[in-house]
């Protein structure tokens, strides 16, 4: 039987505190990403901010439990999903800026003697810096390893039903936790942008709002935000921010807040240490007194469903 590779791409983390200035390394070195001085001197400068800022990441990753999930979760995605697609497919992951890389993702392919490769980002929202990125890595390992790929894309899922049932669902188990909903206020917090990269024609602002309203359309009457976190660098980014708007919010005497990681689809740094410890003891200080977060997507059965169902698009 001919089988089919689907590739999960997904950003990647360090698997141990001694990765963390590399990893942030290969971060600050992505163009796609950010344009740090001319081409040719980005690596330099990559350096020097990544053995900056190492520590500090370090410390956070040493509060969570010493590295990334991301690896060991991705991975439990590429084997729920194929166990759901079954025979004809196999799953491989490459993550961006971590291992396994794109270069093993596809010599692991190769050995396997797949040629048609399904590329999809864990990334439900397009952005050049994300899908976008991964997309354009993999196009350059591709053609360096010339072993004739046939590669097609998923560009995105921010509107699929099945997307948007899973993120209700653990919305749905995340409003459980109250007392009671009448004063509950819903705050989404994607990962930010920089303003210029929407100025530009990014479609993730866009597509990111799309997703709020899709969900909401099943919690009628309930109070809802959406703001942006971990921004970096002195340039403008997407607003509100999540720690602005809780202030904000604690200003109206908001008192019971259920966070949502809209554009993560699985736990990371982003939720276990800066929404679950840095934005949760922001709250208790503001007298925000019910701060939870939804469960990342992870590997929940509707999620694995619905990259099933992407894998399996006609036009695919």
């Amino acid at each position: 039987m001919t089988q089919c590779a689907v590739l999960l791409l997904q950003m990647g983390g360090p698997d141990t505190l001694d990765d963390v200035e590399a990893f942030l390394f290969r971060l600050f070195c992505d163009r796609d990403i950010i344009k740090i001085g001319p081409a040719f001197l980005q690596p330099l400068i990559a350096k020097l901010i990544s053995h900056r800022r190492a520590g500090k990441v370090a410390a956070h990753y040493e509060i969570i439990g010493g590295r990334s999930p991301l690896r060991e979760l991705t991975q439990q995605q590429a084997e729920a999903l194929e166990r759901q697609l079954g025979a004809g497919y196999r799953c491989f992951v490459a993550m961006r800026y971590s291992r396994p890389d794109t270069v093993e993702a596809l010599a692991a392919i190769k050995r396997a003697g797949i040629s048609r490769i399904i590329a999809l980002p864990l990334y439900p929202q397009y952005s050049r810096a994300t899908s976008g990125s991964s997309f354009n890595e993999l196009d350059r390992i591709a053609d360096m390893a010339h072993a004739g790929f046939e590669i097609v894309r998923v560009n995105d899922f921010h509107s699929h039903p099945l997307y948007i049932k899973a993120l209700a669902e653990k919305i749905e188990k995340g409003l459980a936790g109250f007392s009671g909903r009448e004063n509950i206020h819903i705050l989404f917090s994607a990962h930010g942008l920089p303003q210029s990269f929407i100025d530009n024609g990014d479609p993730y602002l866009e597509h990111t709002e799309a997703t709020v309203r899709l969900v909401m359309e099943r919690f009628a009457g309930v109070t809802h935000h959406l703001a942006f976190q971990s921004r970096a660098g002195p340039a403008k980014w997407l607003e509100p921010s999540t720690d602005a708007k809780l202030a904000e919010l604690a200003g109206l005497g908001v008192k019971q807040l259920l966070v949502v990681p809209v554009s993560f689809v699985s736990d990371h740094i982003e939720t276990l240490y800066e929404i679950d410890i840095e934005y949760a003891q922001k709250a208790v200080e503001l007298g925000i007194t019910e701060f939870r977060r939804t469960g990342a997507l992870n590997a929940s059965a509707s999620f694995i469903n619905c990259l099933a169902e992407l894998v399996h698009a006609p036009e695919l």
